[in-house]
């Protein structure tokens, strides 16, 4: 395994899909998917699920996100050390899963190329950190929170299901219904409860961490799932999004930060691109 591997990797991850990271990397696309497989070898996992319209992660894949990110971060600072033209600023950011990669990756790009000299680290959102995009629920004593974005849920069925020729699902569509569980959710939190107190028992097949490996069970025909409503999900040929009929799923993410750092240049700057994306919620 190696560093060159470890990048082509993060930009197939982030972009979802081969031709578009070999662009990103200007690099031969034979080259990154020859680099990619070698990578899969040799630790003997799938890293993503090959689709008609680019990949997805695997629960392996996501595991393999984390940590490349801080090795990539690590190293990004050990060269960084060497250089002393201009001051390093550190700074732990905390992220829940399912942001988005599109959005997390636009933002993120804005955050590095407007702190000069940053270094930024991206940690699970239970460890230390500087801040934190977050749900609500997940807020701590003194910390602020900003809303960045409302987040509608969809049901994700298989391409072909029956239930794909409604436009509207209701509840009672779920009774016996095979569906994976998705914890943590806070779409899984609303909907679920609501399905007992009508006495509606869906077939439960699987209990999973990510929307990317959710997605993927659902493209097997495993059964259905609660996703967020990503642009990048509707344009998926192998599954199939519709709406819950007199019930609306949502969350909010946003960006919550210990009050005692307000007023810190690089927290400062994340929090106006935050802001500014507040401004666009409905």
């Amino acid at each position: 395994m190696d560093l060159r591997q470890l990048n082509y990797f993060v930009a197939v991850y982030e972009n979802g899909s081969i031709s578009a990271a070999a662009r990103a990397c200007n690099v031969a696309q034979p080259s990154l998917s020859k680099a990619l497989q070698q990578l899969e070898d040799e630790l003997g996992v799938a890293l993503f699920s090959r689709q008609s319209r680019g990949v997805i992660a695997t629960e392996d894949g996501e595991r393999l996100y984390g940590h490349a990110g801080r090795m990539l971060s690590q190293m990004q600072s050990l060269r960084s050390s060497f250089r002393q033209s201009v001051k390093r600023v550190q700074f732990r950011l905390g992220l829940i899963r399912a942001l988005g990669v599109e959005r997390m990756s636009q933002l993120l790009r804005e955050f590095s190329a407007g702190v000069e000299g940053l270094e930024l680290h991206l940690v699970e959102p239970e460890d230390d950190s500087d801040a934190r995009i977050i749900t609500p629920k997940m807020l701590k004593a003194g910390e602020q929170f900003l809303p960045i974005w409302t987040d509608h849920f969809l049901v994700a069925l298989p391409a072909g299901h029956p239930l794909a020729l409604k436009q509207y699902l209701q509840l009672e569509d779920f009774d016996r219904l095979a569906l994976i569980k998705r914890t943590p959710c806070d779409a899984w939190s609303q909907f679920y409860p609501e399905l007992i107190r009508n006495g509606i028992q869906p077939d439960i097949r699987a209990d999973i961490h990510t929307i990317e490996y959710a997605l993927g069970l659902v493209s097997a025909g495993v059964g259905a799932a609660l996703v967020p409503d990503f642009e990048v999900l509707r344009e998926r040929q192998d599954v199939v999004l519709r709406p819950l009929e007199n019930m609306t799923l949502q969350r909010t993410i946003g960006l919550a930060y210990p009050r005692s750092k307000s007023g810190q240049p690089a927290l400062e700057w994340l929090r106006n691109l935050c802001q500014q994306r507040s401004h666009e919620l409905p």
